[in-house]
């Protein structure tokens, strides 16, 4: 659940941080207040794009800081991710400086898509338009293997590889459809390119020694003239050797009268045995090299020949032979054509078999789990103030195959009695389509891991006593889970576990925007508020006070029912 948020230099705040509780938070204040801006700071912290504008000061970094705690299940996906809890806790961070975002998870630097990858185990955010993806039809298949996904991850991941293996098949009988002519043609030229690389005789690892040799070549000269100088001075008259002799000499004649100076002689009797093999190792490479104009003619031509082979089929010898392999492969199956078509044709005929499979096994799945969502996103959305609704998903198959199966699944509705089902994106209003959705988010929640559940202005479109069983229903979700809501509706606020109040103010002549967890009093103030307006009289206060009243009522009766997330309380600073 997500403890703290830490937000410096973004829009209109500067500097806050709060501490939120489990159960059901709510976020009120009015419009323009900066709730969005808590949202959009989450969204920051979690790999979204950083705007340059979003920056309070441009001179100074932004900093957003996430501290999640975690469960046991969380920690095992974790680790699956390598992230490390650290007092079951994990800390996600971004700092912004001119535009450029530095994500950070418990203090370790990572790419802004694993952040994503992290972030999806943790949390779950519904911003304010996101209903819309509901038209999607897309998107509609997604939220169907998502209710699946334990049984349905792997049979899709099979799916997707056989489609790979089929799309490649394809694709390579299309580009083995040549004419006779054509197909002479090119036969004729892979014959000239095998024959070529055949020719040379390559071996590998024959370049690298051929260049040593070129090296040795071209600097013949300088090699020799350098040895022989190395040579006078270690090995000639009065040089290295002859003295380091001497002093040996000198050495062995006394070495008896004392350990120490034997020791010395030891030494010098190895440094006197290095410097011999030395000189005969100079002498031996000096009588060796003999530059040969035939000798050095050759070597060009021969390095010449493979740097052209190079420029033709690879920066390598061994990417050569490997080349005129693959051309030596696509040679016979040209000069034996129809039986190599004949195969291919069944190698695709058994692809596309092994795909249908895995596109039925997949679609049956999702048929097997599409009655189960049914029946608990229609319950969802009975206890969302859709009395009569129908809810159904339907399923087509596509013309084609698709990485993601063949199944072309729609949700439909009905939501008034008698009415056929319709597609959901040709019936449902925006109201309606933010209350789907929840419907949707309640029945997933349940499902998966993820334990924070964010939804900004979800009360979009609805009133009245819809707002009371929308408050009713986040009141349940927030039994099992930590539930984060933006709202102006006074019904679903009156719901809250902890309520903050968003607000703006003039600080050093700049305005700011300040966020404080509201004490009970307070609550009922901010209430009234969202009740009345611009005037608040005692009647609005003491229908306020009612509200929240009853409210805790209906939340003690659901107490009773499921578990009430542990309360972490704090208090903005």
């Amino acid at each position: 659940m997500l403890q703290n948020l830490h937000v410096k230099n973004l829009a209109l705040i500067d500097e806050s941080e709060v501490d939120f509780a489990g159960g059901l938070n709510i976020l009120s204040g009015e419009t323009g207040a900066g709730k969005s801006i808590i949202t959009g700071s989450i969204n920051l912290a979690l790999g979204g794009k950083v705007q340059k504008e979003m920056l309070r000061d441009p001179e100074k970094p932004a900093l957003v800081e996430l501290i999640f705690s975690v469960t046991e299940k969380q920690k095992q996906v974790l680790k699956q991710l390598d992230v490390e809890t650290e007092d079951d806790e994990v800390i996600l961070s971004r700092r912004i400086t001119g535009g450029r975002g530095v994500s950070k998870v418990n203090g370790e630097s990572v790419p802004a898509s694993k952040v994503k990858e992290i972030a999806s185990v943790l949390i779950d955010i519904h911003g304010q338009h996101e209903h819309q993806s509901l038209l999607s039809k897309k998107k509609h298949l997604e939220i169907l293997d998502s209710y699946a996904k334990g049984e349905i991850e792997q049979p899709k991941k099979e799916l997707a590889e056989a489609y790979k293996d089929y799309k490649k098949l394809v694709s390579e009988l299309n580009d083995a459809d040549v004419d006779e002519e054509e197909r002479l043609r090119e036969v004729s030229f892979l014959e000239y390119e095998v024959g070529e690389i055949e020719e040379a005789g390559l071996t590998v690892g024959e370049d690298e020694e051929l260049e040593t040799q070129y090296k040795r070549f071209i600097n013949g000269k300088k090699i020799v003239e350098a040895l022989n100088q190395a040579y006078q001075y270690t090995g000639g008259m009065d040089q290295a050797s002859e003295l380091t002799g001497r002093a040996l000499r000198e050495l062995s004649g006394v070495s008896v009268y004392d350990e120490k100076i034997a020791d010395m002689e030891e030494t010098l009797t190895q440094i006197d045995n290095l410097l011999g093999d030395f000189n005969r190792e100079i002498a031996d490479y000096l009588d060796d090299t003999d530059f040969d104009e035939e000798t050095f003619y050759h070597l060009e031509k021969r390095l010449d020949e493979i740097n052209h082979l190079k420029s033709k089929y690879g920066s390598s010898i061994e990417e050569i032979l490997s080349a005129c392999e693959a051309k030596q492969e696509r040679l016979l199956r040209l000069k034996d054509y129809d039986t190599y078509l004949a195969d291919l044709k069944e190698k695709v005929k058994n692809a596309e078999k092994k795909l249908q499979k895995s596109c039925e096994k997949v679609s049956d799945i999702r048929k097997k789990y599409a009655e189960k969502l049914v029946i608990a996103v229609t319950e969802a959305l009975k206890d969302l103030n859709f009395l009569d609704v129908v809810f159904e998903m339907r399923f087509d198959v596509l013309s084609n195959y698709t990485a993601n199966g063949y199944d072309d699944a729609e949700f439909m509705i009905s939501t008034n009695p008698g009415e056929p089902v319709r597609p959901l994106g040709k019936v449902a209003s925006g109201g309606e389509l933010s209350r789907i959705m929840l419907a949707i988010k309640t029945v997933l929640a349940d499902q998966d891991e993820v334990e924070t559940l964010i939804f900004d202005e979800i009360d979009s479109g609805i009133s009245g006593r819809t707002a009371q069983m929308v408050s009713e229903k986040m009141n349940l979700l927030g039994r099992t889970h930590q539930i984060i809501c933006i709202t102006h509706l006074p019904q679903i606020a009156a719901m809250a576990d902890a309520h903050y109040l968003i607000e703006k103010a003039v600080s050093n002549g700049a305005t700011v925007s300040k966020i404080r967890r509201l004490d009970t009093a307070e609550t009922v103030d901010e209430l009234s508020r969202m009740l009345g307006g611009v005037e608040i009289t005692d009647k609005v206060r003491e229908s306020a006070r009612e509200m929240k009243e009853l409210a805790a009522k209906k939340k003690n009766k659901n107490s009773k029912k499921r578990p009430v997330c542990q309360e972490v309380a704090g208090q903005f600073g």
